[in-house]
């Protein structure tokens, strides 16, 4: 209807007539067609208008008749072959659009690859394909999708439909819908309408044709807490499940102390040892010693899972968790990287219990400097589980037989930290948002996790573990020759983010200084600490990490840029992180007089792999919290409560809540006069009142609705609380 229809931005036309002309490839329309088959209230010069941009760029022609169509081959014909000559193959993966189209992100090219809806073939969002190359360098290049090399996923969740003499289940790749071709007898027993979980067994070899699959497992009625969190998982390829072989692997391993391992590895069940982790933790893959010695010094242990000892390489177990590369930790579960009986049981440094440990020891002279250090196999026996509340109250003067030894660790750890922030380390402790859920997994409560020094005491000692590792490697790189290893680093900043950032600090009133990499150093921790003063600051804490680089695995070190270091790695956590597995097996290969040098060119590509799938973990991992966040406010509707203007689109304002950290948007078009966004996206201001809306404003909305299934909040905008002042 028409009052439903909207008037866009130049920018945005030309955006959706972009979309529309390549998802109808092949077709020509005329502005007036374009006009109302895009139902928008822009008229006819304005379609003129973002048609030119888009001619300029050559993504679309202009037909002698006045019609537009998308640029398909290129010499701006419809022809279906590319030009003899202009061709090369490429691998990449798909990145697909919810039109249908895609684009090829691949290691080969700089600029990805665009694919039309008819030149995709069967393939998926995420799979690994073989792509032919056809256009000029000097336009946007497109192609064909030749093959899929590698899916990236077999398992996909759907609604069960059923027929007469067949099945299927509805499902979709992350971005489109497809049907999966299921036996008619396995489904006897489920009701139509149940979401399953379907393993594809059989792709199919055209476009058009349904893979065929098999039901691996019955999730329920659709919408439950327990389908929309295994969902989340199957949707970015997490398994749900370990196969017969990986469990009867993992169920064969023996338990206890062997009496050969106590010759060959250094005894430390004597030395007082604790862990400290989370009250709901079940895997505890660190823990920490502290003694003092006759001569003045004292020793500093931190020792972690010697998960290499079970972990075969090579076998099934191995190649599963070389596969998984993480654990994923959603907001009511865990799927792990290795079967409950490595993480929960013979790996997880429990209390009074002898454990293979490998460790890193520290000795420390009286002046507090490292005279030495130490890696090994171990055994050690934990002589108490704290949690971090326990820990902390320790620290806060609550007497406890190992009073000592948490005291001392948290002086080390505190020298540790200042010393770091002395030479370059960044503070960014943002906010993470816990829940309390009921027992159908339902939020009851949601609050931020405060940080306390127990959470600091255990973090600045895994750092020292982490950088120590490395710089033995490189260390010992130096005297053999470069020994392969897999480290985290972690690049500069961008200088063109870090001058946009500044611009919108100046504009929430923080002075961000550039003028040198120390001062940008400075800058982001003088941050962190004004937010913990000016709750307005706070929105910048997120945007000043976009500016950053991410940090990933490599084989070449650059350092890490966040934390200053010139040598770092992870060799703390091997139950949740493969990374932690490969640097534990370098480094046992080189300690003492033994060098050996594994092949660089693998073990990047293994790095490539585990940087790609952590960050599907993290995808994963917020889609958990963004739909409890949502959940939780599902209860909410109608009520008015305050927050921060946290992002500013074409569309409209973000506003995080205060207290529950979620995020929902409220659009212009709900507002009384249309509203012009700069260029930098930090400030709204109204075309005829001239209000403004700026980044970290408070503001109160109304709840309007939830929507669950696209984890989206609506909102109102009520007022801006200093208008209320």
């Amino acid at each position: 209807m028409p009052k439903q229809r909207k008037k866009l931005s130049i920018k945005k036309l030309a955006s959706k007539i972009e979309d529309y002309l390549t998802s109808n490839a092949g077709q020509s329309f005329s502005p007036r067609q374009l006009q109302k088959r895009l139902k928008v209230k822009n008229g006819k010069k304005d379609v003129l208008f973002a048609a030119d941009k888009l001619l300029k760029k050559k993504t679309i022609v202009k037909h002698p008749n006045g019609s537009y169509q998308f640029q398909s081959s290129p010499s701006g014909s419809n022809k279906k072959a590319p030009q003899a000559g202009s061709q090369h193959i490429i691998e990449g993966i798909v990145d697909k659009t919810r039109n249908g189209a895609a684009f090829i992100v691949s290691e080969d090219r700089q600029q990805d690859v665009f694919i039309a809806p008819r030149r995709m073939g069967t393939a998926l969002h995420g799979d690994h394909v073989r792509v032919r190359v056809f256009s000029p360098v000097k336009r946007r290049p497109e192609g064909e999708i030749l093959e899929v090399t590698k899916r990236f996923r077999d398992q996909f969740v759907g609604r069960l439909v059923k027929f007469k003499n067949h099945a299927i289940v509805e499902t979709e790749d992350g971005k489109t819908h497809f049907d999966i071709k299921v036996p008619i007898h396995e489904t006897a027993e489920i009701q139509a309408g149940t979401i399953v979980v379907v393993k594809v067994k059989h792709w199919a070899k055209r476009k058009g044709q349904a893979p065929h699959g098999t039901i691996s497992k019955v999730l329920g009625k659709a919408g439950t807490n327990e389908i929309e969190m295994n969902s989340i998982l199957i949707k970015n390829g997490f398994n749900l499940t370990f196969s017969e072989e990986v469990m009867a692997e993992a169920e064969a391993l023996q338990e206890g102390i062997h009496p050969m391992e106590e010759q060959i590895r250094e005894d430390f069940r004597q030395v007082n040892t604790l862990t400290i982790d989370p009250a709901t933790a079940k895997d505890f893959d660190d823990a920490l010693s502290y003694r003092k010695l006759e001569n003045g010094s004292y020793e500093v242990g931190v020792h972690i899972a010697d998960v290499t000892h079970y972990l075969r390489e090579g076998s099934a177990m191995d190649e599963e968790a070389k596969e998984r590369t993480t654990s994923v930790y959603l907001v009511d579960r865990v799927c792990p990287m290795l079967p409950e009986k490595l993480s929960n049981n013979l790996c997880s440094l429990r209390p009074h219990e002898d454990r293979y440990a490998f460790s890193a020891v520290f000795t420390f002279n009286s002046r507090h400097q490292i005279e030495k250090r130490w890696f090994g196999k171990t055994i050690i026996h934990s002589n108490h589980r704290f949690t971090y509340d326990d820990a902390q109250q320790v620290i806060d003067g609550e007497p406890h037989e190992l009073q000592e030894e948490v005291l001392a660790l948290r002086d080390v750890a505190r020298r540790l930290r200042d010393y770091r922030y002395d030479h370059g380390s960044i503070s960014f402790e943002t906010d993470e948002v816990q829940f309390e859920l009921d027992e159908e997994g339902r939020p009851v409560e949601v609050f931020v996790k405060e940080r306390k020094e127990a959470h600091l005491l255990v973090e600045d000692l895994m750092l020292l573990a982490n950088k120590e590792v490395a710089t033995f490697i490189i260390q010992k790189s130096k005297e053999k020759g470069e020994i392969p290893f897999v480290y985290r680093v972690h690049d500069v900043p961008d200088p063109d983010k870090i001058s946009d950032f500044k611009a919108m600090a100046q504009e929430v009133g923080f002075n961000f200084d550039t003028s040198n990499p120390k001062a940008i150093t400075s800058s982001f921790n003088k941050l962190v600490e004004q937010a913990r003063r000016d709750e307005a600051l706070k929105v910048l804490e997120p945007l000043a990490i976009r500016t950053m680089a991410k940090a990933i695995y490599d084989v070449d070190n650059i350092g890490h840029y966040g934390l200053g270091f010139d040598n770092y790695a992870h060799f703390t956590s091997p139950i949740r992180r493969y990374a932690d597995v490969w640097v534990h097996r370098i480094l046992q290969e080189n300690l003492g007089d033994k060098t050996l040098k594994r092949e660089k060119g693998t073990l990047k590509k293994h790095c490539a792999y585990i940087s790609k799938v952590e960050r599907r973990a993290m995808d994963a991992e917020r889609e958990s919290i963004k739909y409890k966040q949502t959940e939780f406010l599902k209860d909410k509707v109608g009520q008015t409560l305050p927050g921060y203007i946290s992002g500013i689109i074409e569309k409209g304002i973000f506003v995080e809540l205060e207290g529950s950290m979620a995020e929902g948007l409220v659009p212009f078009s709900s507002l009384n006069e249309p509203f012009s966004v700069e260029t930098r996206k930090y400030r709204a201001t109204g075309e005829r009142s001239g209000w403004e809306l700026k980044m970290g404003k408070r503001v109160r909305v109304k709840i309007l609705g939830t929507d669950l299934t696209r984890r989206e909040i609506d909102m109102k905008l009520v007022t801006l609380v200093e208008d209320e002042e």
